[in-house]
């Protein structure tokens, strides 16, 4: 019986168009490591407005502090072989950004987050008005974070990039006219604005668009990490980003890998199109809620033998009420996870205390009243990360290692 391919060369020809269109994967490449550079973002924040913030953002960053401090004053011993990276979730712009930071400076006390999450829109206004990149510079180069973007295929966009996509690789996409020269991806099935469960439904060629943004995103902000929330995008980032490898992308909890079935399945897309160096665009990917912590190791077990390198795997420790069952908390799980020898990244969906503003709607607010009400967010953005913070603490009086940002691990 012959073996199906994921893709089809008409589906790799198209995906090959799209990145030739943007100057090649040696030019990306390129030109994405040149945007990550702070004092290339600071040029361009300059011109923006946004100068002052990261100055701000800058005097912050040095009352924060430092996790080895900690370790030495409590006379603290490293005692498991087994790695936590602790994330945080929802860094929804500059000025919530900003917020959070002036928490944690004026605490004194709290060690933040080795990865950050945001689960927002990737509009071109705030992909190319400085907000996006501001988020970034603080986060990655004061801080030290990994950032990770999201890509919905459901994000309106001005009627030209659609055209453009479409000129380029032949593909025909299905649209609705958003208002003011925007456009918009139909969703046909539990259809959003932002897609049924923030963007798995990806019907057709709509993998082109959900490319076509992390591509730009990645060319005007450096960004070099994306939420990836579907089976045919993930098939999709694997074949496109095989040539980039400063492109990596990390798999949604939406997604539904909430047993070894699925976790098998994803494994024999990602293997499909393996670096030659066993290396993958897929960085990291994110168990479902679901999922036990006899089966998260055995899904470590499996990730080790399948021969795919550069991967890490997740669970969400809280997560808020509209996302998950209420009160979970996956603390204790992680801690089995840990003491079996297995690394593992803890996610902070939410701080467990199910405030009003800690709602997955939160993060697609528009823009004004994400500003309007930035100080709401940056309050519930700082409890999410000081949970983080005390539950790593924890960890590290247990004795085991965890990786925080390199602001709070110099």
């Amino acid at each position: 019986m012959t073996r199906l391919p994921l893709l089809s060369k008409d589906e790799m020809k198209a995906m090959d168009k799209l990145k030739a269109h943007y100057g090649g994967a040696k030019k990306i490449m390129k030109d994405v490591e040149k945007q990550r550079d702070l004092e290339v973002r600071r040029a361009i924040l300059k011109q923006k407005g946004f100068d002052s913030l990261i100055g701000q953002a800058v005097e912050l960053a040095k009352k924060l502090p430092e996790a080895g401090d900690y370790i030495k004053a409590n006379n603290l011993k490293t005692k498991k072989k087994s790695v936590a990276t602790t994330q945080v979730s929802a860094w929804q712009g500059a000025k919530v950004t900003l917020d959070c930071l002036k928490r944690a400076a004026a605490d004194g006390t709290v060690f933040m987050p080795k990865e950050m999450i945001s689960v927002m829109a990737l509009n071109d206004d705030y992909i190319y008005n400085g907000d996006l990149l501001a988020t970034m510079a603080i986060c990655e180069n004061i801080l030290g974070a990994k950032f990770c973007n999201t890509s919905f295929v459901g994000t309106p966009l001005p009627a030209h990039r659609f055209e453009t996509i479409s000129k380029l690789t032949g593909a025909k996409f299905e649209t609705y006219d958003a208002g003011n020269g925007m456009r918009a991806l139909v969703m046909k099935n539990q259809g959003t604005a932002f897609g049924n469960l923030c963007g798995v439904e990806v019907g057709n060629d709509n993998h082109l668009v959900y490319l076509d943004t992390v591509t730009r995103t990645a060319l005007a902000t450096g960004g070099d990490f994306f939420l990836n929330p579907s089976w045919s995008t993930i098939a999709a980032a694997c074949y496109y980003g095989r040539d980039l490898k400063n492109i990596h992308f990390k798999v949604s909890v939406f997604l539904s890998v909430q047993n070894l079935i699925q976790f098998r399945m994803l494994l024999n897309i990602i293997k499909e199109y393996l670096r030659a160096d066993k290396t993958s665009p897929i960085r990291e990917i994110n168990m479902g809620n679901a999922i036990s912590p006899e089966k998260f190791v055995a899904a470590h077990k499996i990730l080790k033998a399948s021969g795919i390198k550069g991967v890490s795997l997740t669970a969400h420790i809280r997560i808020n009420t509209d996302l998950g069952m209420k009160e979970f908390s996956w603390y204790n799980n992680a801690c089995s996870v840990l003491d079996s020898g297995c690394d593992m990244t803890l996610k902070y969906e939410s701080d467990g205390q199910c405030a009003a503003d800690d709602t997955i709607m939160s993060y697609f607010l528009p823009k004004e009243d994400r500003e309007a009400k930035a100080e709401v967010l940056g309050d519930v953005l700082f409890h999410k990360v000081l949970r983080c913070d005390q539950d790593a603490k924890n960890l590290l009086k247990s004795g085991y290692k965890v990786a925080f940002a390199d602001i709070s691990q110099k």
